[in-house]
């Protein structure tokens, strides 16, 4: 071998040892994700986040080619799935379902949480926003918000409103309305909106502040009158309805919502890949046009935008809760 071939056969066999090094990094990027992804929802089958979850995840199946498997993992106003994602590698193969309640509200009304929502979790994106409705039983003598306010102000008892539990979002929106209007509301709290929705129309409740979805079909049917949506705008699955503020009570705009995140060290290339095919998920019409039957208006954005309003919401919430004195155990 002469000198020179033999130096091209030392730097050949460099640059292959180098490529050999980088190319396991560059390879797991373009692999992942190589088998399927669990998405925890921490609430139980058939509310508005597992039944939004599930949609998410046949689309995100065809879009990375690995089975997205829907896992509910309910108990403690979903504290239970939520830690549980925590806890699981950072790898990119458990993903959670976030909603608000959990993450945004539960840090205010728990004294204490196994996990902490922006130090644990890196956000993918947000899905959408959840509209909420108040709506009000087959007997209810009032139409409108005012209607609201009026009756209850002249009832010594006040007027009672279920929601699906204490210290979900339709129970701080509830109480965010008492004390911007002086409304002598008395928060009811159910096992869940279906609950609530149940004794409305058996005329046991006068008023419920739920999520579109469960509402809509007794609304369409007669069966409950709707009142107004608390959202910017009407709700495309009942266009009919006013919003809070066209109601007389502007600048009154509470959504629940719903969104992807993971474990805090998951690496970023797998989170911005989750992003855009999340992304892409949402731009589709026809994946709109499905979450608008559930009220949820798809919210396409980038990981920081969606980790931004969580904070946002943790402090936005936090003075409702101390002073209406909701608190869980």
């Amino acid at each position: 071998m002469t000198p020179r071939s033999f130096f091209q056969f030392i730097w050949a066999a460099g640059l292959a040892s180098l490529l050999g090094a980088l190319a396991p990094g560059a390879y797991a990027q373009k692999a992942y994700p190589t088998k399927p992804i669990k998405l925890v929802v921490p609430f139980a089958v058939g509310g508005v986040t597992d039944t939004s979850a599930r949609l998410i995840a046949d689309q995100l199946s065809r879009r990375l080619g690995q089975q997205v498997v829907v896992e509910n993992k309910p108990g403690a106003s979903g504290n239970i799935g939520t830690h549980q994602v925590m806890l699981s590698e950072p790898d990119g193969y458990t993903l959670l379902m976030g909603f608000d309640g959990t993450l945004a509200i539960n840090p205010s009304v728990f004294d204490k949480l196994p996990f902490d929502p922006v130090q644990d979790f890196a956000p993918i994106g947000k899905i959408g926003d959840a509209a909420l409705i108040l709506v009000a039983s087959p007997e209810f003598p009032g139409k409108t918000l005012a209607d609201v306010v009026s009756l209850s102000k002249s009832k010594p008892g006040g007027l009672s409103y279920g929601t699906s539990g204490n210290g979900g979002t339709p129970h701080i929106a509830g109480e965010i309305f008492k004390q911007r209007t002086g409304a002598n509301l008395v928060h009811i709290p159910y096992k869940g909106g279906g609950q609530a929705i149940a004794d409305a129309l058996g005329n046991n409740v006068p008023l419920v502040y739920t999520a579109i979805a469960g509402a809509l079909p007794h609304v369409k049917s007669g069966k409950l009158q709707a009142i107004a949506v608390s959202s910017a705008s009407r709700a495309k699955s009942l266009p009919n309805v006013p919003t809070f503020a066209e109601s007389g009570y502007p600048n009154f705009e509470i959504n629940s919502w719903v969104g992807l995140l993971v474990p805090k060290k998951t690496p970023s290339a797998i989170v911005e890949r989750l992003n855009a095919e999340l992304n892409t998920v949402l731009n589709d019409a026809e994946v709109k046009e499905k979450l608008e039957v559930l009220g949820i208006a798809a919210t396409p954005g980038t990981p920081s935008k969606f980790g931004d309003e969580i904070r946002r919401d943790i402090a936005r919430y936090r003075a409702v809760v101390k002073s209406a004195g909701i608190k869980l155990e």
